[in-house]
């Protein structure tokens, strides 16, 4: 493979620095050939020969391929499978792993691989941080969502019942290295899902980057490789950027990266997590319900909001809310991480290509703009 066909994302972070390879179907010995000095560079992965490769039931052939470049950068591993779906990101999976620590005899410079979506690298990485206070992690994500997102940045963790992401740690990982080949076979709906954090990237960051994606957006629904090799690579160096400066949430610049999550956390909890409204979905309503919002505080034109309803609806995204339980979702966002003094807070749009973290909206306003995105119309009143 031509290295022109890779791009390279540095994620500076002193001692935890790592870099994010993106490719198109990169061969084992290109991914050893990588790995093995990527590992040499780490206290914990100096000399390290041994992994533990998490991944989940739908991802066979995909694990069979990171077990044979991890055996070209001599690293035997044996594989712990979960099943597929946001249920596995749990304690319950996180003790099966430890078990399999356990019995490997697993020490601190034993590798811990994801191979997967967002589900498998939140919960490897939670593994990964918390066994004996902290293994090397890398990862492989599988999915357009985790690659541009999740992969990237170091937070892990799992769900209660309560609440997503509630249980987690930060934990860098030694290196990402991303192969778009995985995305040829992913669901369509899968991948439109990965599509709605690029745009969020575009609204929260850089408004050129948000022009692309509506001059490109035939493009990427087509998965060009091309095109989708730039956009995962810019997204990355776009979030990589953001944790540079703020990469345990105490500056409150990282919270940027949540536009659209408050809503869309909170959407995911009230419907149980089960998959019927996975995470992109769920974002994507989440940005034009708190767009809206920013409506109502009179800090955007309701063109903006429309320019960012047509390009998820040419991605294939929905962008509109169907549960009536207002009471729920509500309550939901006022168990979000972001907030504080018992205001619930949102990270908002002033223009597209930036966003500011405010606690400004009251519980009216916040049903009054999921009223106005369960109807097609979208019409928000402003507030007084």
């Amino acid at each position: 493979m031509a290295d022109g066909d890779m791009e390279r994302v540095r994620v500076e972070l002193g001692p935890r620095s790592y870099e994010i390879v993106v490719a198109t179907a990169a061969s084992s010995s290109a991914f050893a050939a990588w790995l093995r000095p990527t590992l040499e560079a780490t206290w914990a992965g100096r000399g390290c020969r041994r992994a533990l490769l998490v991944t989940d039931d739908h991802l066979s052939r995909i694990a069979e391929e990171a077990e044979a470049g991890l055996a070209a950068a001599e690293i035997a591993s044996e594989r712990f499978t979960i099943p597929a779906g946001e249920s596995s990101k749990s304690l319950e999976q996180a003790a099966r792993a430890y078990e399999r620590l356990a019995a490997l005899k697993a020490d601190r410079h034993t590798l811990v691989v994801a191979v997967g979506g967002g589900v498998v690298g939140d919960l490897a990485g939670f593994i990964a941080a918390t066994y004996t206070r902290g293994l090397p992690l890398l990862m492989l994500p599988t999915t357009l969502l985790a690659q541009v997102d999740s992969s990237v940045g170091g937070k892990v963790g799992v769900n209660l019942p309560a609440a997503k992401n509630i249980v987690g740690s930060f934990h860098q990982p030694i290196g990402v290295w991303i192969d778009t080949r995985s995305l040829e076979s992913l669901p369509d709906r899968d991948y439109r899902c990965g599509l709605a954090e690029v745009v969020k990237y575009g609204v929260i960051l850089d408004a050129d980057f948000f022009d692309e994606l509506e001059r490109t957006s035939d493009a990427l629904g087509r998965r060009d490789p091309a095109c989708v090799r730039r956009v995962v690579a810019h997204s990355c160096r776009l979030k990589a950027e953001v944790v540079t400066q703020d990469e345990r949430e105490e500056t409150g610049l990282r919270a940027v990266l949540n536009f659209g999550h408050t809503i869309g956390h909170a959407v995911e909890a009230v419907a149980g997590y089960r998959g019927d409204i996975p995470h992109g979905e769920a974002v994507a309503i989440g940005m034009v319900a708190e767009s809206r919002l920013a409506e109502r505080l009179g800090w955007i034109d309701p063109s903006a909001t429309d320019r960012l309803v047509a390009l998820l609806e040419r991605l294939g995204l929905p962008t509109t809310l169907e549960s009536d339980d207002l009471d729920s979702l509500v309550d939901a966002m006022g168990r979000d991480k972001k907030n504080r003094g018992g205001r619930i807070r949102f990270v908002l749009p002033r223009r597209i290509g930036h966003v500011e973290l405010t606690d400004l909206p009251t519980v009216d306003d916040i049903r009054s703009v999921l009223v106005a995105t369960r109807n097609a119309a979208g019409e928000v009143p402003r507030g007084d």
